[in-house]
């Protein structure tokens, strides 16, 4: 039977896991094979407080995944999430020993090496070192310096970190799902990954992915990872308030926000009156749309500003061309985007997944934006390798080999 460059990918939100195998298709783009998706368990704020029921709720989504492609996932590349990840610039110098020779290969990742070397605490590890630029001899910036001659090169590197025991319990809950972990990536860079275009990462942007608990923000400037950070708010709040406000259960907070939620008050929603099922002896009363709206409109402007906060002080607030665009589930609710372009004064947009084919229908809402970027992250390195991710029968199992380097997979081909 054909073997085919398949890999797996899995995401472990607040909300919900998501499992997707996926490949190359004859024109270079993620063709998704199968997809598995089950109610999350086991996780608060974004990390794991209960490593069974987080396991459990992995292996339905694998599972699920299997069935779908019918292939056996055996290992794959994990999001990482939660307000434990903190992220920092810093610069590396090396000397070109023989000036008369052109830079090589060798010299730039031993710039990337010393660029990524800094002092952290023993309870924290280093997940990622991502290149952001290079300058030979103090010149300006380029964007590969292989090949050009110098006696000084520079290179900027974006570095991210976690807490280890986060990293730990992660690792546990998928491997005890019967799943390898290849390799864990950053869940906001996997969402600008699945969601940005090249003009928007050229122009400056940032990806903000609102998802159950937590909000995470890539702000990309030049084609390079300037900033990333996670703040401690996300959809789920927004159901919290609705619940509290209106006194009404969890379960029918949540789908009064999906049907009938907005984040900006208006005429077209303040007139009209919808059903939900409450607490005490009435168990069903009217609520006008509109106070819903106000409602979702506080709490989802606390967010964006809160957004707006970390862009400024990270300095980039004023420097994004494209503006935001915003993904995750939370993102769907209607006229956030319009709202954010009101209080941010930036251009906004949802996005959702782009370049990929196969099984679209089933991931086309900005929910799925971080699982398809992992899948395009996990690609680019394994385009020309024998699979081992997944697998069509017993014969051709195997495990992945080792994804490319971390850097070149984020950095716009």
């Amino acid at each position: 039977m054909k073997r085919s460059n398949a890999i797996a990918a899995i995401d472990i939100g607040s909300t919900k896991v998501t499992a997707l195998v996926a490949d190359v298709n004859e024109y270079g783009q993620a063709r998704v094979l199968g997809v598995g998706v089950a109610p999350a368990a086991g996780l608060s704020r974004g990390v794991i407080d209960n490593i069974q029921s987080a396991r459990e709720a992995v292996g339905t989504a694998v599972e699920k995944a299997e069935q779908s492609c019918g292939m056996r996932i055996l290992s794959g590349v994990v999001a990482i999430h939660g307000s434990h990840l903190n992220s920092q610039n810093n610069r590396g110098i090396v000397a070109i020993t023989d000036r008369s020779e052109p830079i090589t290969t060798d010299d730039r990742e031993r710039a990337v090496e010393v660029a990524g070397q800094i002092s952290i605490p023993t309870n924290r590890q280093v997940v990622h070192v991502i290149p952001r630029g290079y300058w030979i001899e103090g010149t300006d910036p380029v964007s590969d310096p292989v090949g050009m001659y110098g006696a000084r090169l520079d290179a900027e590197t974006h570095i991210v970190t976690a807490a280890v025991s986060a990293v730990q319990n992660l690792t546990k809950c998928v491997e005890d799902a019967g799943v390898q972990v290849d390799e864990i990536v950053l869940g906001s860079l996997a969402a600008a990954t699945g969601s940005l275009t090249t003009e928007e990462r050229a122009q400056g942007v940032a990806a903000v992915d609102i998802g159950g608990s937590t909000t995470s923000i890539c702000v990309y400037d030049e084609n390079a990872v300037a900033h990333t950070a996670t703040l401690a708010l996300g959809g789920a709040h927004l159901t919290q308030d609705l619940a509290r406000l209106l006194r009404c259960p969890w379960e029918s907070a949540e789908r009064l926000k999906c049907e009938h939620g907005s984040a900006l008050t208006g005429e077209e929603v303040g007139s009209v009156e919808v059903e939900v099922r409450a607490f005490g002896t009435n168990s069903r009363k009217r609520v006008s749309a509109g106070h819903v709206a106000e409602i979702l409109q506080a709490r989802t402007e606390e967010i964006l500003e809160m957004v707006a906060i970390e862009l400024k002080r990270a300095g980039y607030l004023d420097r994004l061309a494209a503006g935001l665009v915003l993904t995750g589930g939370t993102s769907q609710l209607r006229g956030i985007d319009e709202l954010a372009e009101q209080r941010l004064d930036l251009p906004a947009r949802v996005g959702g997944p782009r370049g990929c084919t196969g099984l679209t229908d089933l991931i086309a809402t900005p929910a799925y934006a971080t699982v398809v970027g992992l899948a395009k992250h996990a690609l680019r390195g394994t385009a020309a390798q024998q699979p081992a991710g997944a697998r069509r029968d017993v014969q051709e199992a195997g495990f992945f080999r080792r994804i490319a380097a971390f850097g070149r997979a984020f950095i716009p081909q």
